[in-house]
This record gives C-alpha cells, sequence and structure tokens, in this order.
C-alpha cells in the first residue's frame, strides 16, 4: 500500500500514525513544506521518502509530488493528514488521484454549517434554527423567530475563530457593516454543555472505537473570552447522545475515518446537534483515547487501513482529562508542585501546546486520568487555582 501523508510532522503526536503504517509495511510517503532536517527522528526513520514542497498552499506543486510518488511507487492508494486545515487539499488530491476517501464532492456537507444542519434533519436529530444569513434584514427575520441572543459564524470555518456572540440590535448592527466578506450561518445561542461523540469506522461504515468528552465551557467563550478549559471524557455513554450520533454516522456513510460531531446538552438534558468533524479530535484527544483506555488508537487505525481491523478491546476503565493552563494567568500552584502532589499515576503526559491551538486550548497541557470523575475535576481546578 501506498500511503501519502500530509504534513506528517504536525500535530505533533500524529507522528504516530505513520510509525504504525511503516510497521504494517506501508509505504508512508511524507508530503510537507517542513525542512526534512527538522523533522524529528523518530518520524524520519519511518517515512519511505520525504518530498519537500515550498509552499502547502500550492496546489500545483502537490499535484507534482503525487506524481512524483505514482512514478516511483505505482498508484497511490490513500492520502490523509487527520487535519481539519486540509480536508480540501485531500479531497482535491484523492479525487485528481482517483484514491479511496472522501472528494471532492463530499466537502460541502463536512464544511458548511448550513448544510450540516440540513444533515441533521435528514437523520433526525435536533438542530439549533439558524440560516446563512447576508443582509440585515435577512438576521433580523431569523431573529424575530429565535429571539436574542444569537451567535454568527463562518458557514465554512474551524474552531470559534471570528464567531460572534449578538445580544441585541445596536451589536447586530455592528456585526453586519464590519463582517468580513464571506458566508455567515447565524443561528439562535443553545444553553447547554458542549459534549461529544467521538470515534473511528472500518471500512464498512462500522463504528469500531467510540467515546465521549465533555467540556467545562464552549471553544467559543474560552477564545472570545481568553478563559481556560479543561474537558474530560466519560466511562458510560449516555443512550440518547449515542443514538444522535450513530444516526448522524449513518447519514454521512463515514468509512475508515475517525468523528468528532459536537452537541449541547441543554438544562432540560436534551441533545441538540452543533457540529459535524470528520476527522480526530484535536490537541491531545487521541493520546486520551488511548489513556482512558489503555489501548494504543494510532495502531488500530492503521489496522482499520491495512486489515479492516479493530482488534483493542476497551471498556473505559478511567475518565481521561485535558487541563489547560495560559501563561498570561497566576497560578496559585507551580508545574512542579502539581507533578509533586498528583504524579504519573494521575498526570501521565503533559508537554506544551502549539501557538495554532493555544487560544483555545492553552499554552500548556496536562492529561489527568482516575477512575473517579470527581478526582478530575478535583485536579483541574487544582491547576487553574488562580492566586
Amino acid at each position: 500500500m501506498n500511503f501519502v501523508y500530509l504534513s506528517p510532522h504536525f500535530p505533533p503526536n500524529y507522528f504516530l500514525f505513520c510509525v504504525h503504517l511503516n510497521q504494517l509495511g506501508v509505504n508512508v510517503l511524507g508530503l510537507a513544506d517542513e525542512p526534512y532536517e527538522m523533522l524529528r527522528p523518530e518520524l524520519k526513520s519511518v517515512l519511505t521518502e520525504y518530498y519537500r514542497v515550498a509552499d502547502m498552499h500550492n496546489y500545483d506543486e502537490l499535484l507534482r509530488a503525487c506524481g512524483y510518488f505514482t512514478y516511483r511507487y505505482g498508484k497511490l492508494d490513500r492520502l490523509d493528514s487527520q487535519n481539519e486545515y486540509w480536508l480540501e487539499t485531500e479531497a482535491r488530491l484523492r479525487t485528481d488521484f482517483n484514491m479511496t476517501g472522501l472528494k471532492v464532492s463530499d466537502m460541502p456537507k463536512i464544511k458548511r454549517k448550513s448544510i450540516m444542519k440540513q444533515m441533521f434533519v435528514k437523520a433526525g436529530v435536533p438542530a439549533a434554527r439558524g440560516k446563512v444569513v447576508h443582509t440585515l434584514s435577512d438576521a433580523r427575520k431569523l431573529i424575530k423567530e429565535t429571539g436574542y441572543p444569537v451567535v454568527a459564524k463562518p458557514d465554512v470555518g474551524v474552531g470559534a475563530a471570528k464567531t460572534y456572540k449578538i445580544h441585541n440590535e445596536h451589536e447586530l448592527e455592528e456585526f453586519v457593516a464590519q463582517k468580513p466578506p464571506i458566508d455567515y450561518i447565524m443561528e439562535e445561542f443553545i444553553d447547554g454543555i458542549i459534549c461529544t461523540f467521538d470515534g473511528l469506522t472500518d471500512q464498512d461504515g462500522n463504528i469500531v472505537f467510540y467515546t465521549s468528552h465533555q467540556y467545562s465551557q464552549g471553544i467559543m467563550e474560552t477564545v472570545l473570552h481568553d478563559d481556560i478549559i479543561y474537558y474530560y471524557s466519560l466511562r458510560e455513554i449516555p443512550a440518547d447522545l449515542e443514538e444522535a450520533g450513530r444516526k448522524i454516522i449513518k447519514i454521512y456513510e463515514i468509512r475508515e475515518r475517525f468523528f468528532h460531531f459536537e452537541f449541547f446538552r441543554t438544562p432540560d438534558n436534551l441533545i441538540v446537534a452543533l457540529e459535524v468533524n470528520i476527522r480526530p479530535p484535536g490537541g491531545l484527544t487521541t493520546d486520551m483515547f488511548n489513556y482512558a483506555n489503555d489501548i494504543d488508537i494510532y495502531r488500530e487505525w492503521a489496522n482499520v487501513i491495512v486489515y479492516n481491523t479493530f482488534t483493542a478491546e476497551y471498556t473505559r476503565p478511567y475518565h481521561c482529562g485535558y487541563v489547560g493552563r495560559k501563561f498570561n494567568r497566576n497560578y496559585a500552584h507551580s508545574h512542579e508542585q502539581i507533578l509533586a502532589k498528583y504524579g504519573e499515576c494521575c498526570i501521565p503526559h503533559h508537554e506544551p501546546i502549539s501557538g495554532v491551538f493555544s487560544a483555545a486550548l492553552g499554552d500548556y497541557g496536562y492529561l489527568i486520568r482516575t477512575p473517579e470523575l470527581n478526582q478530575i475535576i478535583d485536579i483541574a481546578s487544582y491547576i487553574h487555582q488562580h492566586e
């Protein structure tokens, strides 16, 4: 099998996907703009070949690179990066080289939030009322139906960037006057906590791994208010959340892909669909899969790609949490005090977070795991405690 891996060096933990493909005998063909000498040794050692381009945004360069790989190794079988940023580029290359996986025609329902809403309706999953608004009149018509507050965000966008919470007519007029010249979707504000349905499907579309995470607050609030966040996995998946997730898997026909679906859990205990992501959840969440279950999700993904099997057993013996800290805060407890108090048994991993993710996830991240949820919350509170 010939597997082209875009940006194999970033996010930093994703080099492990390449390691396990290589161990299964796959030709792993790295393609990025990072200088080869800057790649970590563990990644260099498992790449069959590395093709460096000057600019990953120059599609002609990527075409030439894949053409070269085809000349050297024969037909290209798969191409991926597991990264939201490159989804459309991947789809274009798969389409041009006739590779298995998401194609250009699949992108609108994956990238456009307005079309996601249509898919939720088809799946029978509740979603926030909303639509793409082009004018002040469009927005007022929607708000007449939903009331304030409303949330406006790019119809195509990642995370909470360029997202606005609008409380009144004055803020609405300001938004319409200043919004970037791109399509914006406006929707009713849903009061609730964020929960997810995350996992992996095999080549036949069967879910072979799934879990759920709950957030201390929304990513939008974290970014807009420069706040701090933690989130944690659940040991038992609520039945209504699993049912909604499975319906979306079916309507999207997701095959040999990770998925990350976001929902609101409202105060009256209803599930409302927020967003679909056909990729792994960001940050260190794939490592959280492992620590919560004592498995190796990177190896199991490679097994799905090569053999269409998932061999690990997972019973969720632990809650695993992510706790981020921002350097612009004064905390009551130092990094050394945190590690001394809880040790490796409760904090199996910690590392600096890339600046690309720091607005949402903080500048430094801790993974914590315990069987008891109250311990996760206590440790998160200790890490976040201010002076």
